[in-house]
């Protein structure tokens, strides 16, 4: 029932599809996902990854169809987290003259941390190889892409970068190739992906890239999602945009409202982006999930977020989706950046003095300060506060 897929000669993919994963740490994910592991067919057979535990079955049941497990001679663990290494222990159980390959020093440990000491753990660091027949692997350390233990697994013979979680995307599907879906999908949930994970390594992602620049290949093989071999200069060029601390001349409006006042001014706000010939995303968050904001976010230079005054405080939803944000804002901040914090409140405006104490947090300009207004704004109200906001990004674009 489940069968391995030929990615290129002697090359399996022998993973999983997860057809109903519906939440990854808060972020979701609406089109499921995949757990990539990739068998290598040469003089010793090699298991790129594995996958979650509830899956092991699928992974066993698609290298049997290829090889007697018992004759790998290596699995790699280029990923701690347990939706690639999950089934490790079954593997290993299966494949007693296997040892098991990771990155020194946080892979080992993270490893022996879940699956204790017993294993026959093979620590590598980065320029170390493997021969493995006909084939010769190099290890890359790719700190912080996004764990301490990340690493990626090139194959010079066959030209795959077996890339783990990067270039990834959750998104489940029949067909393994990037040419046999619908591209702009793949590469929009490649944007999610990035944006609800890695984004807080930008810097980190730029050093992986510089260190993948020598490696000649045209195939990345992540670990969750298609398999690039058609778009591979077109995803690798989307990393290098979006990990660098340059933004795109675009806008985002976020907000909640109680009795419309503060959509009024959200309103409003959009208006005065569309006066400035910014485009602009408007998120309802009653409706609209914070990871589906953070593409949006990713690579644009203006974010203005909108609350009225609840028990003291900002609604729940814009709290959840601050904290979201600082939570991903990059390390190094959003350098060049313009927040606007508004809203309406009835006695005390606290809820808007709230998010702007997130926003500064996350690496935010305010070059309009925060914006409250007490009850709900007449309509020669939104007009000045329209004309406020144009005067401030103008200012602020200099």
């Amino acid at each position: 029932m489940f069968k391995p897929v030929q990615v290129k000669p002697d090359v399996y993919w022998v993973g999983a599809v997860d057809w109903t994963e519906r939440s990854f740490h808060g972020y979701t994910t609406d089109r499921g996902s995949t757990y990539n592991a990739y068998l290598i067919l040469d003089d010793e057979p090699t298991l790129i990854d594995t996958v979650k535990v509830q899956f092991s079955d699928q992974l066993i049941e698609r290298v049997s169809a290829l090889i007697d497990p018992a004759k790998i001679r290596h699995v790699v663990s280029n990923h701690v987290e347990e939706d690639h290494s999950g089934a490790i222990p079954r593997i290993m159980e299966l494949c007693p003259n296997a040892d098991l390959i990771t990155s020194s020093p946080h892979g080992e440990s993270g490893l022996r941390a879940h699956f204790g000491d017993d294993l026959p753990y093979r620590p590598v660091k980065t320029g170390d190889t493997l021969c493995i027949g006909t084939r010769t692997l190099t290890f890359v350390a790719t700190v912080m892409v996004h764990w301490p233990d990340n690493m990626v697994t090139y194959d010079a013979f066959d030209k795959i970068l077996f890339s783990n979680d990067a270039f990834g995307q959750h998104f489940a599907s029949d067909r393994r190739f990037d040419d046999e879906v619908e591209v702009e999908e793949a590469l929009y949930e490649a944007r999610k992906y990035y944006s609800n994970i890695v984004m807080p390594y930008g810097f980190n992602v730029g050093k992986a890239l510089e260190a993948l620049d020598g490696l000649d290949f045209d195939m990345i093989a992540p670990c969750h999602g298609v398999i690039w071999r058609s778009d591979v200069a077109r995803i690798l060029s989307l990393y290098h945009e979006w990990c660098a601390p340059t933004s795109n001349e675009t806008a985002v409006v976020v907000y909640d409202s109680m009795w419309h006042a503060t959509e009024r001014m959200a309103l409003a706000v959009v208006d005065a982006f569309v006066r400035l010939d910014v485009p602009c995303r408007l998120f309802d968050l009653k409706v609209d999930h914070i990871s589906n904001v953070m593409p949006e976010i990713l690579t644009s230079r203006y974010l203005a977020v909108g609350t009225p005054t609840l028990n003291s405080g900002m609604l729940p939803t814009v709290a959840w989706f601050l904290a979201y944000l600082k939570g991903l804002s990059p390390h190094t901040g959003w350098k060049g950046r313009a927040a606007i914090p508004f809203g309406s409140y009835g006695w005390a405006s606290l809820g808007q003095k709230e998010v702007a104490e997130m926003i500064e947090k996350s690496g935010y300009e305010m070059p309009l300060g925060t914006i409250s207004h007490q009850w709900a704004m007449s309509d020669e109200e939104l007009m000045a506060f329209e004309q406020q906001v144009v005067d401030g990004i103008t200012a602020f674009r200099g």
